[in-house]
């Protein structure tokens, strides 16, 4: 781990091949990431682990300079970077000349959660946006817990909160999303 720190920080300075040398030490732990995500699809992928975690890097190799602080910090940008794939993806399948279908991905990972319709995931997306305004923890919640597939525990670690302090944010964003995704309709 001290390893992968040193190479955030040489990253976060500007070496050109820190990102290089980064990426074989943890992809085993990208790639269980990216199958924890794809597991949640019920309907037939379009893309497989491997693929999302290539993306991922396409995009991480792309980014302006980031302040790599750790480990933990360099997961949750990879997992942002998977989210804005798939989403990316859903946008594609969708598009009028591709047509589209009604694939499901759960929004869960402990407790009841709710489904959203593949043709739901952008909107999902902008919703995680609009709730970043009103609680950025909770959108770092939900990112690092749905997206990255990680534990109460790891995300508390990686959050500097307690783990129950993350499982409240987690019911609550939920919750939130469900309403802005799907909101009542008019009586």
């Amino acid at each position: 781990m001290e390893d992968v720190t040193r190479l955030l920080h040489e990253l976060r300075d500007g070496s050109r091949t820190a990102l290089d040398e980064i990426f074989p030490k943890i992809y085993a732990e990208l790639r269980a990431v990216a199958r924890r995500e794809l597991r949640r699809e019920h309907q037939v992928r379009t893309i497989e682990a491997t693929a999302l975690v290539h993306e991922a890097y396409c995009k991480l190799v792309d980014q302006a300079r980031v302040d790599w602080r750790d480990r933990h910090h360099f997961l949750s940008v990879a997992a942002r970077a998977m989210r804005q794939a798939l989403v990316d993806m859903a946008r594609e399948r969708l598009a009028k000349k591709r047509g589209g279908d009604w694939e499901r991905v759960t929004l869960s990972g402990i407790g009841p959660g709710f489904e959203v319709p593949l043709r739901d995931l952008v909107a999902l997306d902008q919703a995680l946006d609009r709730l970043e305004q009103i609680e950025p923890r909770f959108r770092q919640v939900v990112e690092l817990r749905y997206f990255a597939g990680l534990t109460v525990e790891e995300v508390a670690t990686i959050l500097g909160v307690a783990e129950r302090t993350v499982h409240r944010d987690w019911i609550k964003a939920r919750a939130w999303l469900y309403k802005e995704i799907y909101p009542d309709p008019a009586p």
